[in-house]
């Protein structure tokens, strides 16, 4: 079999005969080097190196090339090979560039000429590169067959559930030929629906998460009983928590209900996180942070529902929803919040038949000739109003308060005015939901005057609900339900009840010792993605300070 390629693309002679060179010494062994000196010929020689069925491991690009720049070459070089890594070769007066490949191009890594010494700083980046491409490889991708309705909630449930874990799917509506060739052949029926086909043949008719992450290979059971942490959510804080403890030698587990990423995961685009000026979409943050996570030698566990935790001895013992358990010498709590419920006649009954909490983009292709409502002020409303105006024929936001300037960034309300096919309504509530098997129309309620509106998606994004009732009472929360931590615990010089050690808490620890907490679902915390991130790091290096106490 032939080896995989390392290709560098550079206009300089020179250059490409030096970086060649180099790639040669340290990686020619294992590794087939060749070079070109366009990004057109690169791109002729990479159609025929995809026609013989070699693969491509690794990608060096230039930034300043007459006809094609190095951008936009890697862009068209992912049309090829997409599971090919990465990287711009730039001069220091071109970082922006770099900055700008990394968040619209996805480029892994830039190189700033000259890489001397190599060994310092070019063979680093290769590495990165290589063990990323031999994580993911470059084989075929297998997909796996989806069946089911449209208008069916739990159908709605699986695609959401395998489009946010990244695992590659063709659905198939029950209404289609070949979904009912499929069923025949899958000795299944409507009735069975959603019915999943795995690549290898597997058919699982309404299968749970925990099921349908087994046959897809997720990684569901812990490799071990004990560890020295146990983070449980995979929002931003929890693989925030993951990467640092991770990266700090703890033997570390992420438990997550149902996909990394949280809220945040979901999101079309956030556009004020440090480091990203173009931007990042929740989706590409949150497979960067698992990788990242991951590399460092943690394990995420998928589709695992937390139930109980509780303190025996020095040890912190998670419960899963079949009954077994994980041990632990530390805990960080970082499992977010819930969008808060509607609470408008109809909107149980259709919820995934037309309506839905949270973005949703599975939905948006069957947006497109539909006016769409969004219900929300903040954020993560202003940020689905963006992006499904690139798909519905208008949108509308349906905002309880006098205006957005309250809830939403500025830079965000710039960004709606500016769309054509985005409206606000303020002052406005959803008072019902029309529809038979899905959603028809919405009754909305303006200064006590009633109108309905014809409509088949209604996306939701009130509130923040804390999903903690399953903490019990030895976790202390406030009136909302969301964790108490650290000076919020001492009342009048007295610490909390059943305390054991002889200090006040930590500022992210809990009523709990050793039980630390992260994120949107912490009392009083900063509900922005960055300071999530924060406090997953912060909370890590106090479990270091509380193991250093035991």
């Amino acid at each position: 079999m032939s080896q995989p390629i390392l290709m560098t693309v550079d206009d300089d002679p020179a250059v490409s005969r030096s970086v060649a060179r180099d790639l040669r010494r340290r990686y020619g062994k294992d590794y087939r080097v060749i070079r070109a000196d366009s990004g057109a010929d690169a791109l002729d020689a990479l159609r025929e190196i995809k026609l013989r069925g070699d693969a491509v491991a690794a990608i060096l690009a230039d930034y300043r090339m007459p006809h094609m720049d190095g951008i936009v070459f890697l862009e068209k070089a992912m049309d090829l090979f997409p599971n090919a890594r990465r990287a711009l070769l730039t001069a220091y007066a071109d970082t922006d560039a770099a900055i700008q490949a990394i968040n619209v191009v996805d480029v892994d890594h830039y190189l700033l000429k000259p890489w001397d010494p190599p060994e310092e700083k070019l063979y680093p980046v290769i590495d990165s590169l290589v063990e990323t491409w031999l994580a993911v490889g470059d084989r075929p991708v297998e997909e796996t067959k989806l069946i089911g309705h449209r208008y069916s909630a739990p159908s709605f449930r699986m695609r959401d559930f395998l489009a946010r874990n990244a695992v590659p799917y063709r659905w198939y509506s029950v209404d289609d030929d070949e979904a009912g060739r499929i069923l025949q052949a899958a000795g299944a029926c409507e009735t069975d629906i959603p019915v999943v086909v795995t690549p290898d043949g597997t058919v699982l008719k309404q299968p749970s998460g925990s099921e349908i992450a087994d046959a897809v290979g997720l990684s569901t059971q812990p490799a071990q009983d004990f560890y020295d942490l146990v983070v449980i959510g995979g929002g931003p804080a929890g693989l925030g928590a993951a990467v640092y403890g991770a990266s700090e030698g703890l033997r570390t587990v992420l438990v997550e209900r149902k996909a990394t990423g949280g809220q945040a995961g979901t999101s079309s685009r956030i556009e004020n996180y440090l480091g990203f000026p173009d931007g990042v979409s929740g989706a590409q943050l949150t497979d960067r942070a698992r990788r990242q996570a991951q590399k460092f030698g943690a394990e995420v566990l998928t589709a695992r529902d937390v139930v109980g935790l509780e303190a025996r001895g020095s040890s912190r013992v998670v419960t899963f929803g079949d009954g077994s358990e994980i041990a632990a010498h530390s805990v960080i709590l970082s499992s977010g919040v819930n969008y808060r419920a509607l609470e408008a006649e109809g909107i149980e009954e259709l919820t995934g038949r037309g309506v839905y909490y949270g973005s949703a983009a599975t939905e948006a292709p069957e947006c497109s000739n539909d006016h769409v409502y969004i219900v929300g002020g903040a954020n993560s409303a202003g940020q689905a109003a963006v992006f499904f105006a690139q798909h519905a024929t208008d949108v509308t936001l349906l905002v309880r308060g006098a205006s957005l300037e309250s809830s939403m960034s500025h830079y965000l309300i710039e960004q709606l005015a500016a769309i054509e096919n985005v409206h606000v309504r303020t002052h406005t509530t959803v008072v019902k939901a029309h529809g038979d098997d899905h959603l028809e129309s919405i009754t909305v309620c303006k200064d006590g005057v009633t109108e309905k509106l014809d409509t088949e998606h209604l996306f939701i994004f009130i509130g923040a609900a804390p999903r903690t009732e399953w903490l019990g009472k030895g976790v202390l929360r406030d009136a909302h339900g969301f964790v108490r931590t650290g000076p919020d615990l001492v009342e009048d010089g007295r610490r909390p009840p059943g305390w054991t050690l002889d200090r006040d808490p930590h500022y992210l620890e809990s009523s709990v010792p050793g039980v630390f907490v992260a994120g949107d679902v912490r009392s009083q915390s900063v509900k922005r993605v960055a300071s999530a991130v924060g406090e997953g790091a912060m909370a890590v290096t106090l479990v270091h300070r509380y193991l250093e106490e035991q």
